[in-house]
């Protein structure tokens, strides 16, 4: 990290040289009190739009005119003692280079992919803006990849290009060579590699100079990996009308001030990273905060936010059932001011126990890959215990059956976003090269999320668990075949069965149902389960490993020869 801190002396070379491009003309109209957002009506969607050009350069232009505080726009900070502060200005120059990294040194253009696997490292935020300024599809996932993730990522994407550290690097080679797309790798590490291209030096020598794209609205953005159940991951394709959804008039989630200082603590590679630490948080021109954290450690959470500003967090509920659990003494810390949470449902009592121990609420969000966040519990709206609060426009959510129709007040059925007859800014585009998969969720003139809840006379929202098999561990969205697969490459399963199943920590984990093979069936079970759990981490990423194994003779199953997966959650649920 200590290029990044020695490369500050450099930008102010560059800008007695190099002029900022003035912000768009209907942004200095709509910009109030030279320091106001830029935000646009929900029913007069720009044609064209891009948050690095829309967005961050008319804050880099703020600054330049002495109307932006002298707060960072970026701080990231490590265990080790190191820091990084940006500026808006300082963005604006390193994402202009990374554009050029990726079209005159990477040779990509517009609508390419990009494979994006990355921890909490400050280049992270330069791929992703660079990928706006170029056009280029980033496809984010989580740093926990294995080979065979990445290998049908890159297969599937297509991606031209991937972005990862040294860790990963092994991994990406041994299965580069069946990527016949993969042109381009690029190393984000202090140490070189062969075959590799060095990130961080072609950032230094690249010219600041770069003209944005004039991107569309509805063109491709972004694409996200989600979890079914049923077959692989499929490619959620966004537009940039997910960016333009945090600058819309109506989009209030946080009401973020400029002076706010924001720490979201999701893993890189989910939907909420690029919301709470991207969009969110610059669409109001205020400070995100970055931590390394190679691990959730309760203590260093909670250090943290005893020592910096830090007014609002996002984070899973995990990360406060942490907290909660560790018995701290003293939980009131000195800035915060506003916790959202999301990625899985929070008891009553939690929030009960974080707003006696903290003096604050816990506001809960909810969402999806496909659709960024949609429902919540804003500021100042009413609480009521166990709801995920109410639908955020510019989506129109009910409650309707799998016919599509929408069902009366307090009545279960499937949460739809209506796409009929225009689609709201911010949902999915649709799921790349799979047509199939996309008429399926679409539901009369609903998007159907496959997300079973109930909806009050007063429209809030109650969510009460997957429509399907998907389990949601800790946040993390896991299909259950994904680990099935795993199991079956070791010689000791005959067949499984992967559901969810109640944590008093992670809400829920991952369980196997597992039948073994004959020869198998004499072998010390508790070193079996520990073999067959180091057999999954080891050929899928960790988080998905099963932290509750089963043996059983057979598995329930349905006349069709169906793994009946719903009749082994009840068994799991049924024993709290």
């Amino acid at each position: 990290m200590q290029w990044l801190m020695r490369f500050r002396a450099l930008w102010g070379i560059h800008k007695a040289f190099h002029g900022l491009y003035p912000a768009p003309q209907q942004l200095r109209c709509q910009a109030l009190s030279g320091v106001e957002a830029p935000r646009w009506n929900d029913h007069d969607r720009p044609e064209e739009f891009n948050f690095a050009s829309h967005i961050l350069d008319y804050w880099t232009q703020m600054e330049k005119e002495g109307k932006k505080g002298p707060e960072p726009a970026f701080w990231w900070v490590n265990s080790q003692g190191d820091e990084v502060k940006w500026s808006f200005s300082d963005l604006t120059d390193l994402t202009r280079r990374a554009a050029n990294v990726f079209t005159q040194t990477c040779g990509l253009q517009q609508g390419d992919n990009l494979a994006l696997i990355l921890p909490r490292v400050p280049e992270w935020w330069l791929v992703t803006i660079g990928c706006l300024r170029t056009g280029v599809v980033f496809i984010p996932g989580t740093s926990q990849l294995k080979a065979k993730d990445i290998l049908y990522r890159l297969q599937m994407s297509g991606a031209k290009a991937i972005v990862t550290t040294d860790t990963l690097a092994p991994e990406v080679d041994s299965v580069a060579s069946e990527c016949p797309a993969l042109k381009a790798k690029l190393l984000v590490s202090d140490h070189s590699h062969e075959g590799w291209l060095d990130f961080r030096s072609l950032i230094k020598s690249a010219s600041p100079d770069h003209t944005c794209i004039k991107s569309k609205t509805e063109d491709p953005m972004v694409i996200f990996f989600t979890s079914g159940t049923t077959g692989y991951p499929k490619m959620a394709k966004h537009s940039h009308g997910l960016a333009l959804r945090s600058c819309l008039l109506s989009w209030k989630l946080l009401q973020l001030k400029t002076s706010d200082v924001l720490w979201c603590l999701s893993d890189p590679g989910w939907i909420l990273a690029i919301v709470g630490c991207l969009l969110e948080p610059w669409a109001s021109g205020c400070t995100l905060f970055v931590h390394r954290l190679t691990q959730f450690d309760p203590k260093v959470i909670v250090q943290v936010l005893f020592k910096y500003p830090i007014t609002q967090t996002i984070a899973a509920p995990g990360v406060y059932r942490m907290i909660l659990q560790q018995k701290f003494t003293n939980l009131r810390f000195p800035t915060l001011e506003h916790c959202s949470t999301g990625g899985e449902a929070l008891l009553p009592e939690e929030l009960e126990q974080w707003r006696k121990h903290t003096g604050l609420l816990l506001h809960e969000v909810y969402g999806q890959s496909e659709t960024g966040i949609t429902c919540g519990v804003l500021r100042g709206m009413k609480l009521k215990l166990g709801s995920m609060g109410k639908t955020i426009s510019p989506f129109d959510i009910q409650i309707i059956d799998d016919k599509g129709h929408i069902l009366p007040p307090n009545t279960e059925g499937y949460i739809g976003i209506r796409i009929k007859p225009s689609r709201p800014t911010g949902l999915f585009m649709y799921y790349e090269n799979n047509p199939e998969k996309t008429a399926e969720v679409e539901c009369g003139d609903f998007y159907n999320t496959g997300d079973r809840a109930t909806m009050d006379e007063e429209g809030y929202i109650w969510f009460l668990g997957r429509g399907d098999d998907v389990i949601n561990a800790s946040g993390y969205r896991i299909g259950p075949v994904e680990v099935e697969n795993a199991l079956a490459e070791h010689p000791a399963v005959a067949e499984s069965a992967v559901v969810s199943s109640p944590d008093s920590t992670r809400g829920e984990v991952v369980k196997a149902f597992i039948v073994l093979n004959s020869q198998f069936l004499s072998h010390d079970k508790e070193q079996l389960i520990k073999e067959l759990q180091q057999h999954v981490k080891s050929v899928t990423a960790p988080y998905k490993y099963p932290r509750k194994v089963e043996f059983v003779t057979e598995l329930p199953k349905t006349i069709t020869g169906k793994i009946k997966r719903k009749e082994l959650r009840k068994k799991e649920f049924g024993q709290m």
